[in-house]
């Protein structure tokens, strides 16, 4: 018990130094507190990218995706999150310049901007707000399974005690301390979990072995639609569109392409991500696989606590404090980030609703993350469901933002009443499908909610323009050039390989051959965009 104490007070202790070392001024402006003066480079920008985005999803949620499904899991995270890094310029770089030559400092104020229109920054900002909360909420939660299976540490006080932490150096710091945490978070999660895969493929053997021995067990692991029968084609194809669609939305994410330094920090981000994510996302769902041969009998919201389990079981009190201390700086710098764009969004968004003026410091800021963190709080009190079901939906209800965006950046004319149309259409079908009032048959919901947006969105704009007699037409074929459009619309639809559904093997080093045809495929898609970018 002393070891595991020493190890997490030790991190904790690094954190929150470098918090404080990276503080702001409590009088700062906003553009300081909450984008670093826009000053954030291609190494740091792409840590914060990446470990803002490997939250306790990405520890917890995926490794017991990966217990329960098997590796039908990996290139749904690995090539479809991947994937989304093309928005990191299709997207990222316009919002860039607009922010730098308009002062923009979050996605909502970018939409006014657009559209000129205040009531539709307002819905943004709702919307952003209402559906990152829950996914805010998985944090304390994952805080609280990782420090109770460590530390036999109550659930809801393990919770407390990791929020009061991300509170203290967030409220202090601002982007600053956040950038810099999310960048010592990020290496402390791929060492440590790196360290946590070698540690369990030692003690079974070897990888190959150790796959030999689960396949034994339970082959479905190995093969798509997955253990439970979850991946079918339509599954399979609504997440890589959900990954796509959302993440670029996340507002957390999205507040990032104002802080680059340059368009170069954020070509750097794009062409890492993928490879990063390969890298991440495989590891925790194959300790998961292999958790199998620890713990064989978890079902529902238990397996999501497989890894620290099996770094119990097998790794000593070193091993497993590392681990959770790699969970933590995952969940953490996923939630500091939560946390102060929210906060973001309170101050410049929807304070000036209500007081009629815009703040000239970041202190209401600072003050609403403590609100934020408390809401946060009260969510993970008594956790709903798994931590895969709580990100899908609230996911869905973020990527509905994403035509919006989209066409507002690219069209030459835009009509407010078309964004507006398109998310109360998105949001309100989205409820009728989680009601239970709709069913989305051999598709999440995510399909039809996304088709219908886009729908409305150009149907009201087309009518718009045609009432104006102006043109309707979209400025996407002169952004994208056409052979990189149908470049990567190949290599998306090349991730849909039903051809190879239910098909175990052959294997290469104990997995099956469909896991290197997806890494194949996020090779290409950094190829294609390096080209592109030139």
């Amino acid at each position: 018990m002393i070891t595991k104490l020493i190890v997490l007070g030790g991190y904790f202790l690094v954190v929150m130094v470098i918090g404080i070392y990276a503080r702001t001024r409590l009088k700062s402006t906003p553009e300081t507190y909450f984008l670093a003066d826009r000053r954030l480079g291609a190494f740091v920008l792409l840590g914060t990218m990446a470990a803002t985005n490997f939250s306790a999803f990405t520890i917890f949620g995926t490794s017991g995706a990966g217990y329960r499904d098997g590796y039908a899991f990996f290139p749904i995270m690995g090539f479809g999150t991947g994937f989304m890094a093309l928005t990191f310029w299709v997207i990222g770089k316009k919002a860039w310049q607009i922010g730098k030559e308009k002062g923009v400092v979050t996605p909502p104020e970018l939409i006014r901007v657009l559209y000129g229109s205040p009531f539709l920054s307002l819905l943004v900002s709702i919307v952003m707000i209402v559906f990152t909360i829950p996914y805010l909420a998985l944090q304390p939660m994952a805080a609280g399974y990782a420090l109770e299976e460590l530390l036999h540490m109550p659930y809801f006080q393990g919770c407390i005690l990791v929020t009061l932490l991300m509170v203290g150096y967030t409220f202090r710091g601002g982007m600053r301390a956040v950038a810099w945490t999310d960048l010592f978070q990020g290496f402390v999660m791929v060492a440590v979990l790196i360290a946590a895969f070698s540690l369990v493929v030692r003690h079974h053997g070897g990888f190959a072995e150790t796959q030999h021995k689960v396949f034994e067990v339970a082959p479905k692991l190995f093969a798509r639609p997955g253990a439970n029968g979850t991946y079918t084609v339509g599954v399979w194809m609504s997440y890589l569109m959900l990954w796509f669609f959302a993440d670029p939305m996340f507002p957390q994410l999205f507040q990032r392409f104002f802080s680059a330094r340059s368009e170069k920090a954020l070509k750097m981000t794009m062409l890492w991500y993928p490879a990063v994510c390969t890298l991440i996302f495989f590891i925790p769902i194959s300790i998961g696989v292999m958790g199998r041969l620890s713990f064989p009998d978890l079902t529902g919201k238990a397996a999501d606590r497989i890894l620290p389990m099996v770094m119990n079981a097998l790794g000593g009190d070193l091993m497993s404090s590392l681990v959770v201390a790699a969970g933590l700086a995952a969940l953490m710098s996923t939630m500091d980030s939560q946390l102060l764009t929210l906060s973001s969004l309170f101050t410049r968004d929807i304070l000036p609703v209500i007081s009629k003026r815009l703040p000239e410091t970041s202190m209401p800021g600072r003050f609403f993350v403590i609100a934020l963190a408390a809401l946060g709080l009260i969510l993970a009190y008594r956790p709903p469901a798994t931590i895969l079901q709580i990100a899908t939906q609230t996911f869905t209800g973020l990527a509905v933002l994403f035509p919006t965006v989209l066409f507002g950046i690219y069209l030459k004319k835009v009509y407010a009443a078309a964004a507006i149309l398109s998310i109360v259409c998105g949001e309100g079908l989205l409820v009728l499908f989680y009601t239970g009032i709709l069913s989305g048959g051999i598709f999440l919901p995510v399909v039809w909610v996304m088709a219908a947006g886009f729908a409305v969105y150009l149907v009201v704009h087309a009518v718009f323009a045609a009432k104006n007699g102006t043109s309707a037409g979209i400025n996407l074929y002169g952004r994208i050039a056409n052979p990189y459009l149908f470049g990567f619309t190949s290599v998306f639809f090349l991730g849909i390989d039903f051809w190879a559904w239910n098909w175990i093997g052959p294997t290469a080093g104990g997995i099956p051959l469909w896991i290197p045809y997806y890494i194949l495929l996020s090779a290409v898609q950094t190829l294609l965009m390096y080209i592109m970018v030139r």
